[in-house]
């Protein structure tokens, strides 16, 4: 609106801008779903190093295939990880956290697992508080004690201490107890029985029988979708975070061959929903064969939101004097890709001689060590089989970028990840980009608006080399006019935007063509 104006002089008014920056997405933010050795349930929690992973979800755990995935892809390349530990929930299998009683309350540890039995608690004497006549004030101190090993595997705490001086049992006080665990514990929780006056002074280990790790998670706890509902548990969990990108469900149980058609089924259905990409492991007992006659198994999922890998890789086992184990590649296949995405963008394919598998000493087939050679890989590449391969003086990589919908036969236009991965960073992008304009005046100027901020977010893709094309016109389109809005759209609130853009595509096949010459050449 124009300015008042009541006396001679000069004015000074701020007009808005048209520019509205589109800030492109991250693109490799990537969700591991398994069981851990400790941490919060059913909760997601971002981490970006696997320093973190040790310090919340306890580092390696034999009966964890997630830790080791985890390991992989920050040993890979991988920058920024979501991990939600799941954990037997129900029956006497059920994972329980270990529990601590004193005289008038009575403590847990903070999250399911044999880990809270090495924990120590004491409550101090009540002439070590503020005010020691007030009879809801105490002290409590926590010790994961790496001494203690107590837990099913022996490996002792962590060594973490804790200490909450002046809490009450008191629901008024600001010093809560059950509400100070809640927001600053990593390692204690109330449990029951808090009465009016606070518990008896006394150090207390955890009580028997309490504290049990479970048994080996699955489908049930993990993609089932019964786990979709007000709780979002397992896979679902995902729902509570901003963005994924990549997600990885390393096998359930180190003895899982495979999680099974359902699991990946729901799994690839989640990722078209959240615009996000799976990362799926081979099962463990094929060869080249079973693949060839198998794949097509997978013709029920979203295939060109998932790619699969094969075979498996082994590695040393830190946790078994080094000796060499295999383990599913998906967590090394998503670091790849996320130092692929830093390294060049999400348009480059996630393979070839730069995407070597750091750590890997060996690959795996049915269970047996041995590689692929060039007519194994010339069987199964065709029908969208990405295989991870060994060269001399390159080592293990990654020498396939196709999608599940990657067959020949199907002719998709969906055939390869990074076009697939760059199709999903582009709608993200977009989608977060342009929530300004609900609500606004739909007509030309909203149009020309539009067209400024997508053209220049294109653009910028177009300038860092993300399509075809050696001009704008030849790599994007973006149309918002007339045309695509029509009166009957405004009449229903409809905008439409139209964007189009031309993806590189890898040069999966170099052919090179040798002839001889007569010996005399013109110039």
């Amino acid at each position: 609106m124009p300015v008042s104006v009541s006396y001679p002089g000069v004015y000074v008014e701020e007009l808005p801008s048209a520019v509205r920056t589109i800030t492109g997405v991250p693109t490799s933010i990537t969700a591991f779903v398994g069981r851990a050795w400790r941490g919060p349930v059913d909760d997601p929690v971002k981490i970006s190093s696997y320093s973190d992973y040790e310090r919340l979800f306890g580092g390696l755990w034999r009966d964890s295939p997630m830790s080791y995935a985890v390991q992989h892809f920050f040993s890979n390349g991988g920058s920024q990880a979501i991990i939600v530990r799941v954990a037997t929930r129900t029956g006497g299998s059920a994972a329980t956290p270990a529990t601590f009683s004193f005289t008038g309350g009575k403590f847990k540890a903070a999250s399911p697992g044999s880990w809270g039995m090495n924990l120590s608690v004491t409550v101090e004497d009540k002439s070590k508080t503020k005010d020691p006549n007030d009879g809801a004030l105490f002290n409590l101190k926590i010790f994961d004690d790496p001494d203690t090993k107590d837990d099913l595997v022996k490996r002792g705490g962590s060594g973490a201490r804790e200490s909450f001086l002046n809490v009450s049992v008191d629901q008024a006080s600001p010093r809560y107890v059950l509400k100070i665990l809640e927001q600053q514990s990593q390692l204690l929780r109330v449990d029951s029985g808090l009465g009016t006056t606070a518990p008896g002074a006394a150090t207390n280990g955890a009580d028997a029988t309490s504290g049990t790790d479970g048994t080996g998670v699955g489908a049930s706890e993990v993609t089932d979708a019964s786990n979709d509902g007000a709780a979002k548990t397992g896979m679902y969990a995902l729902r509570k975070t901003d963005i994924f990108n990549l997600l990885c469900i390393p096998p359930y149980t180190p003895t899982t061959d495979d999680n099974g058609m359902a699991s990946w089924t729901a799994a690839a259905s989640f990722c078209k929903e959240r615009r996000a990409f799976l990362v799926v492991d081979a099962p463990a007992t094929w060869k080249v064969a079973d693949g060839v006659a198998h794949v097509g198994d997978f013709s029920a999922i979203e295939r060109s939101y998932s790619a699969i890998y094969f075979p498996r890789l082994r590695i040393s086992d830190p946790l078994q004097d080094g000796n060499l184990a295999d383990f599913a590649p998906s967590g090394a296949v998503a670091g790849i890709m996320s130092r692929t995405d830093a390294d060049r963008g999400v348009w480059k394919a996630p393979a070839g001689i730069e995407a070597s598998l750091r750590g890997v000493l060996g690959l795996s087939v049915a269970g047996l060590p041995g590689t692929l050679t060039d007519s194994e890989n010339g069987d199964l590449n065709p029908l969208g089989v990405n295989c991870l391969r060994s060269f001399p003086n390159i080592g293990h990589v990654v020498w396939g970028a196709r999608t599940l919908e990657g067959s020949d036969v199907l002719a998709s236009q969906w055939k390869y990840t990074p076009v697939r991965r760059l199709a999903l960073y582009i709608e993200e992008s977009l989608f977060r980009g342009t929530q300004w304009v609900v609500f606004e005046p739909n007509d030309e100027p909203l149009w020309a608006q539009i067209r400024l901020n997508v053209g220049a977010f294109m653009q910028s893709l177009f300038r860092q080399g993300a399509f075809q094309g050696t001009t704008p016109r030849e790599a994007y389109l973006v149309k918002c006019d007339k045309e695509t809005t029509t009166q009957d759209d405004i009449n229903r609130g409809v905008v439409n935007i139209l964007v189009g853009f031309a993806p590189l595509k890898p040069a999966e096949f170099v052919i090179i063509q040798i002839q001889q010459l007569a010996g005399q050449i013109q110039t």
